[in-house]
């Protein structure tokens, strides 16, 4: 795999609170085992957008996580409102991940991440536009 990493990006990985840091580092490693999975010659570009950590790809959606502080004990995933992910994810993961309208899962900084279904959630995004007319994006009830 082929990740491409702005320098900007790395900055704002790094000024996060530590605590918070080890949380995104995790949402970072899910996201680059994700990528991995779907294709070994995958070319995943890590930038800033919405002073944002994210994720683009040729095939997929835009992928941002952060940590607010207006909301410190959370941290989340965003994703593009205009898509049909979140409405799918609430669909397929109803009882088991937290959402907030059709953009974002939360999660407590407490939570273990079931990292199995966010793998899921995560290739979907990475590769909405070629799973985008399939009824679940891919995803198995």
């Amino acid at each position: 795999m082929n990740i491409k990493t702005d320098k900007e990006f790395a900055e704002k990985m790094n000024s996060y609170p530590e605590n918070i840091q080890e949380k995104m580092q995790n949402l970072r490693k899910l996201v680059h085992e994700s990528a991995e999975e779907l294709d070994s010659k995958f070319t995943l570009n890590e930038s800033l957008k919405w002073n944002e950590p994210s994720y683009t790809s040729k095939d997929g959606s835009t992928l941002r996580m952060d940590w607010k502080t207006k909301n410190p004990n959370q941290y989340a995933m965003y994703f593009q409102c205009s898509t049909r992910l979140v409405e799918t994810f609430r669909i397929v993961y109803k009882n088991i991940f937290k959402f907030e309208g059709n953009r974002a899962i939360l999660f407590d900084l407490d939570e273990k991440i079931l990292e199995s279904e966010l793998n899921d959630c995560i290739k979907a995004t990475l590769n909405y536009h070629k799973v985008k007319k399939l009824p679940t994006l891919g995803i198995k009830e």
